[in-house]
């Protein structure tokens, strides 16, 4: 988690700061954005399918394993200390991230990578982030549950990323995640509107994970790993049986 958050803060940095060459070559906010989604979409990948993303699940948003401890699949301190993890990092990642880039991130363009409710408001940013979180969760339940897509989850996760920070950003700020939120909240102290990004996202999750329960009979998922073509050990209870072969 503090690697997400280190790198969304370099990301921000290069792609918005008023001193980066690269905001002056891409003056069309658009492309800027289309440029750190990518980039932020390729670390989430990255992330996953490390060893250490492998042995782990690749959680790297308490959302979503609490979502997964709500379909069965992890125990309750397991998914309490993931979370006190991911909260943990999110904080780390933005405080180092600021240290090695000479305090560039509390620019005011960047703000630490805060994410912030766009111009229509909070009510808004909540249902814009509920929506593309279902839609993040969802999405991981079905291919983590397929057998031709499951080797593909993390590319399909980074892949959104990409598409929502591009797309969605001017609405909410696209977090998705509490605890990413979180960590560039803590650094720059901003908690304006701080209730829309741990209740949408859960609330989006959770409700994906009921939809899924009800197209799958009541089936739940196989596992909570989003990587799991791999040999690491799993703490996660597994179930019988995937969407279809």
């Amino acid at each position: 988690m503090s690697l997400y958050l280190f790198f969304t803060c370099v990301f921000a940095t290069l792609f918005q700061h008023p001193d980066s060459p690269i905001r002056h070559l891409l003056a069309n906010d658009i492309i800027r954005r289309t440029g750190f989604g990518f980039s932020i979409g390729a670390t989430i990948v990255a992330i996953v399918v490390t060893p250490w993303g492998k042995q782990s699940g690749g959680h790297l948003n308490p959302a979503t394993t609490f979502t997964f401890y709500r379909l069965g699949k992890m125990e309750f301190w397991d998914a309490t200390f993931y979370a006190v993890a991911q909260f943990a990092g999110a904080t780390a990642g933005v405080v180092v991230g600021t240290f090695l880039l000479l305090g560039a991130p509390g620019n005011s363009a960047i703000r630490y990578g805060a994410t912030l409710p766009g111009i229509y408001g909070s009510g808004v940013a909540f249902i814009a982030e509920a929506a593309i979180s279902f839609t993040l969760m969802f999405t991981i339940l079905i291919a983590s549950n397929h057998n031709a897509l499951s080797r593909y989850t993390p590319y399909f996760v980074g892949t959104l990323y990409a598409i929502f920070i591009a797309l969605e950003t001017p609405l909410s700020g696209m977090s998705m995640n509490p605890a990413r939120t979180f960590g560039s909240a803590f650094r720059g102290w901003y908690w304006h509107a701080i209730w829309v990004y741990f209740l949408a996202p859960t609330f989006g999750m959770l409700f994906a994970a009921e939809v899924f329960l009800s197209v799958r009979c009541d089936i739940g998922s196989y596992c909570a790993k989003l990587h799991h073509a791999n040999d690491k050990r799993c703490i996660f209870r597994h179930g019988t049986q995937r969407v279809r072969p």
